[in-house]
C-alpha cells in the first residue's frame, strides 16, 4: 500500500516507494503504480486497459519517478501516459486507458477450463507481506526437472486490501506480472525459475492488460496461464483472471526475455 501512495512532486510528476521482492523492482508493482497514476485526475472512470513496455530494470532500494501526461479527457473515455524512471533513466512507460461503466447491449465471457480451488491448491509461502499464492495441482515452476504443458493456473488474493476500485486494479495488477515466464519454461527439461538470474537472463518487456469486471483483490481470483510460444530468446503468453464463482473479470498478454546468460 505505500508503494501506490503516489506523493507530488510538482504538477503531474509524483515520487513513490518499492515493494521488495527480488534484487530489482517487481514489474508487477510498476503496473499497479501506473494504475494509479493513469488515474489521477480522472475521476468517475476505471482502468480498461494498461499496456506496459519495460525499458530496464530499476532498484528496490531508490524510490521511483512517476509523471504523467493526460492524453484525452472524455465522458466515456480518457487516457493516459505514464513514465516510471530512476535517476533520470526511464525504467517503464504505460498508455493507460480509461473507461466509464456502462450498460450491456450483449454479454458473453469464457469460464475456467479446469476445476481447482484455493482449498486444494498449494501454498507458496514465498511471496511478500498480505500476497497469498497458491499453485493448482502443486506444480514447481522453479524445478528444471518438472517436466509438463506451458500452463500453470494460480490463486492469489491479497488479504485486507481495502473496498477501493482503484487499490483493487492496481493489486490485481501486481499479481499478473509473475507467472506466465515459468509456464512457458515447463516443458523443457533443465530450464526452471530456479536458473533465473543465475544461468538464464529473463525478464518482462511488455505486459497488456485488460479488465472486464469489478474484482476485489481481497477475494480468491484464479489466474489461468498459458504460453503458446517461446523461440528466440523470447517468450509469449496469455492468461485470463476468474472470480471464485467462475465470472471472468481480467484478461493479459506478456512478452518476455528467456535467454542464456553470457558463458552458459
Amino acid at each position: 500500500m505505500d508503494a501506490l501512495t503516489l506523493e507530488p512532486v510538482e504538477a503531474d510528476r509524483y515520487r513513490a516507494s518499492n515493494v521488495r521482492v527480488g534484487e530489482v523492482v517487481f514489474g508487477g508493482q510498476l503496473l499497479a503504480q501506473s494504475i494509479v497514476a493513469g488515474l489521477t485526475g480522472q475521476g468517475g472512470k476505471t482502468v480498461k486497459t494498461v499496456h506496459t513496455v519495460f525499458a530496464r530494470g530499476a532498484s528496490p532500494d531508490t524510490p521511483v519517478d512517476i509523471t504523467v501526461e493526460t492524453m484525452h479527457s472524455g465522458r466515456s473515455f480518457a487516457s493516459s501516459a505514464v513514465t516510471i524512471s530512476q535517476h533520470d533513466r526511464m525504467c517503464a512507460r504505460s498508455i493507460v486507458l480509461l473507461t466509464a461503466d456502462e450498460p450491456d447491449l450483449i454479454r458473453h465471457a469464457d469460464t475456467p477450463t479446469t476445476a481447482s480451488t484455493p482449498e486444494t491448491s498449494t501454498v507458496v509461502d514465498h511471496t511478500p507481506g498480505a500476497w497469498e499464492v497458491r499453485v493448482v495441482g502443486g506444480v514447481d515452476v522453479s524445478d528444471p526437472d518438472a517436466v509438463g504443458p506451458a500452463e500453470l493456473d494460480v490463486w492469489t488474493r491479497f488479504v485486507g486490501a481495502p473496498d477501493d476500485a482503484t487499490v483493487n486494479q492496481a493489486l490485481v495488477a501486481f499479481a499478473t506480472d509473475g507467472f506466465l515466464i515459468g509456464a512457458a519454461m515447463r516443458p523443457h527439461r533443465g530450464i526452471g525459475q530456479a536458473q533465473a538470474h543465475v544461468t538464464i537472463a529473463t525478464g518482462v518487456i511488455s505486459h497488456t492488460l485488460t479488465f472486464h469486471e469489478p474484482c476485489a483483490a481481497a477475494e480468491w481470483l484464479l489466474l489461468s496461464h498459458r504460453s503458446p510460444y517461446a523461440g528466440r530468446g523470447r517468450s509469449y503468453g496469455r492468461a485470463d483472471v476468474f472470480r471464485v464463482d467462475g465470472q471472468l473479470v481480467a484478461s493479459f498478454v506478456q512478452d518476455s526475455m528467456i535467454r542464456a546468460m553470457p558463458g552458459n
